[in-house]
């Protein structure tokens, strides 16, 4: 079997094409295994549809579905275009959270991302408040004035009682800084696409930041989110990793 690795800013996914719909949960487990496999965030599968470039199925590493992925969308959108699924700079593919279309500039790639869902805004928890968004997969959400500090023991035990990702973000100006824990991973992810654009919702819906900011996950990478037109759109560079042969 080939696969091809990408990151979408140290959030990374192995991904081929294949041509019928099974489950692949035991050999995402086994090809995002960081030590015997290939080692991921997640499996991506390129499956053929009749009105769609083509439709994804995904799964975290620990063998598990997502709907949606923001970085993903945004590595699979270049790996399509190159493979020549895609054409004239643009893909549109349909994942478990709805129709994705992504426009290709190089190895910089916008997703438009599917209509948010925000679930609930008062939620306290240890004398803050959360709120609970749904930009793809559930998120819980905190705006602090540091988050250098990340209690992944408070985060397991929040994600384990909402079903969510957990999000931390701080601002400064129009820049904002987001770290997320990610159910699936069961740890701190580098990035987390839906998680960033998860945070600009509410920072958005709350005044405190402009249509477009620009955003640092943990991997320091620098992205983009913006709201344009009705439309939250999530912007950044992927990277290409390696092709290779797996015996898995």
């Amino acid at each position: 079997m080939t696969v091809t690795k990408y990151s979408g800013n140290g959030n990374d996914f192995v991904m081929f094409v294949a041509q019928e719909k099974k489950d692949r949960s035991e050999l995402a487990k086994k090809l995002c295994h960081r030590q015997n496999g290939v080692g991921a965030d997640g499996l991506v599968v390129l499956l053929p549809h009749p009105q769609y470039d083509f439709e994804w199925e995904f799964y975290n590493s620990d063998g598990s579905h997502a709907d949606m992925c923001g970085n993903a969308s945004r590595c699979v959108a270049h790996f399509a275009h190159e493979k020549g699924i895609s054409k004239d700079n643009t893909a549109e593919f349909l994942t478990g959270a709805g129709v994705i279309h992504a426009t290709i500039n190089g190895m910089y790639v916008v997703s438009d991302m599917t209509t948010p869902d925000i679930i609930r805004r008062d939620i306290e928890e240890n004398g803050e408040t959360w709120w609970l968004i749904d930009s793809g997969v559930p998120h819980l959400v905190v705006v602090r004035e540091d988050i250098a500090n990340f209690d992944l023991a408070e985060a397991r035990m929040l994600r384990e009682k909402y079903n969510a990702n957990v999000n931390i973000c701080k601002l400064e100006g129009d820049t904002m800084y987001v770290r997320t824990y990610e159910r699936g991973v069961e740890d701190e992810t580098l990035a987390c696409g839906t998680g960033m654009v998860a945070c600009f919702i509410r920072n958005h819906i709350e005044g405190k930041v402009s249509e477009q900011v620009k955003v640092f996950p943990k991997s320091a990478d620098e992205l983009y989110v913006s709201y344009e037109d009705g439309i939250y759109r999530f912007g950044g560079k992927v990277t290409k990793t390696f092709v290779a042969e797996t015996i898995i």
